[in-house]
Parts: structure tokens; sequence; C-alpha cells
């Protein structure tokens, strides 16, 4: 296996598993503990990961780029997307969160008379072929990586809207740290969306579960829907009746009708 290729994998085994030792990436990888030491060195002087005791973690500081993010689990993220877009009702004024699954949802939200307002860019892009669907930006910031705006200015204007449902996007779920995110500067409007959205509707696929980035925006007990790709563990399942929160798992079957 070439080089840089294996540097790239080595990255994503760590961003999929939060944590690993050196071990086990010498297991899985089939290389010499020396020759991933030099590996996990790149990755660390490039700011993906850093060291811990016996291993290597996730660096959750780092804002990792809407493209990294886009390709990984594409076709499940259309799945969660076309299940996310049947909740929408002609008239719906809804909210779109920055990410790379809400973005899916451009593609099954086309035909309806919709107001969205959203802070994803390329979801704005990609909606200007569609004159029944009313889009307002927030505006503000772009941060290049996420591709989405920051507005600190517009936070308490989000206040002054009614939305039917919001649609949240999520770096990392659980249990014990809710929904997370691992852009500060983006926290205060997520927050303000959650709390004027009539319905709250989290969507994330399944990599995302029992892991947390640098910022808490709401407990997993706000949302009302959360629509994934795999089925989750009786921890999360009996939480979510306890909060009457509705489990939606989307399948391959979703895309092929």
């Amino acid at each position: 296996m070439l080089k840089t290729k294996r540097i790239q994998q080595i990255k994503e085994y760590v961003i999929q598993h939060q944590s690993v030792s050196l071990d086990d990436l010498v297991t899985t990888f089939g290389v010499s503990k020396n020759t991933i030491r030099r590996d996990v060195q790149k990755l660390v002087e490039e700011g993906h990961i850093h060291k811990v005791y016996g291993g290597v973690a996730v660096n959750h500081a780092r804002l990792e780029s809407f493209h990294d993010r886009q390709t990984r689990n594409q076709l499940q993220k259309k799945w969660i997307a076309k299940e996310a877009a049947r909740i929408v009702e002609n008239g719906d004024v809804i909210f779109i969160d920055s990410g790379t699954t809400t973005l899916e949802m451009i593609h099954y939200l086309n035909d309806k008379e919709l107001t969205i307002v959203t802070t994803n860019l390329d979801f704005i892009v990609q909606a200007l072929p569609y004159a029944q669907l009313h889009v307002i930006s927030t505006g503000g910031l772009l941060e290049r990586r996420t591709k989405s705006f920051s507005n600190f200015a517009y936070t308490n204007e989000i206040l002054h809207y009614n939305f039917d449902k919001v649609f949240m996007a999520s770096t990392g779920v659980s249990i014990s740290n809710g929904v997370t995110n691992s852009s500060p500067v983006e926290t205060s409007m997520k927050e303000m969306v959650v709390k004027k959205g009539k319905e709250v509707i989290l969507v994330v696929d399944h990599t995302k579960f029992n892991k947390y980035a640098m910022v808490t925006y709401c407990g997993l007990d706000e949302i009302d829907y959360l629509i994934t790709d795999n089925s989750l563990d009786n921890t999360y399942t009996t939480f979510f009746k306890e909060h009457h929160i509705e489990l939606i798992v989307a399948s391959s079957q979703d895309e092929d009708e």
C-alpha cells in the first residue's frame, strides 16, 4: 500500500474509533510499529490527531473539512436525508443546519413549497434553480472548512422565527454529553434554533454515536426525532422511549423507492 494512502486510512480509522492503541494500528494495517509511529507523527503534525498513553486520539478541537465529511458514508447520508424530507410538509418554515447529511435533503425537498432558513452555503447554492424554495441565509462569517455561516449578530434574530421543523447536524452524540459540535462559533445559533423549533429533528449517521466534540449545543432529551442509518443499542432505545423521542432507521429500501 502506498504510504499516502495508508496514512489517509489511518486518519479515517482513528476518526471512526475516536481513540486507538498503536498495537491496534499495527495489527489493522499490517506494518511495523516503527512505521506506524512515523505515520502517526505526520498526522499529529498536521493537527488531525494527538498522542495519548499507548496510542492516539482524535483532535476534537480541529474542524474536519466539509469535503472529508461529505465523502464518508455518502450513501447512508442519502437514506437519512430522504427520511428527513418525508417529515416536511408544504408550507413549512424550516431550518437546515450546516452539515453533509442535511445538505443531501435538497434532493428530496425541491418539489415542495417551503421557507428555509439555513447556515449551509452549499444548500443555498443548490436551491437556486427551485423558485418554490424561499431561502433565507443567516449570513455572516463564512467558515470555509465547513462551508457554513456563523453570525453572532444574527443569533438574536433567530428568536423572531417560529420554525415548524429544524433539522440539526452533529459531530458527536451521546447520552452523557448530548448533541455536540466542533465549532464554538456556531454553538449560540444552534442553541437558539433548537429552542425555536416546534419539532427538532437530529440527522446523524451511525458513526456519530458514543462520541463527543468540543461544545454541547443541546441535550439529547431536547430532540423530537432522531434519524440514523443503523439500529442503536438498548441504552439509546430505552432513553428515547423514556423521553418520547421517535427513532427512525433509514435503509437502502428507502432510497430505492
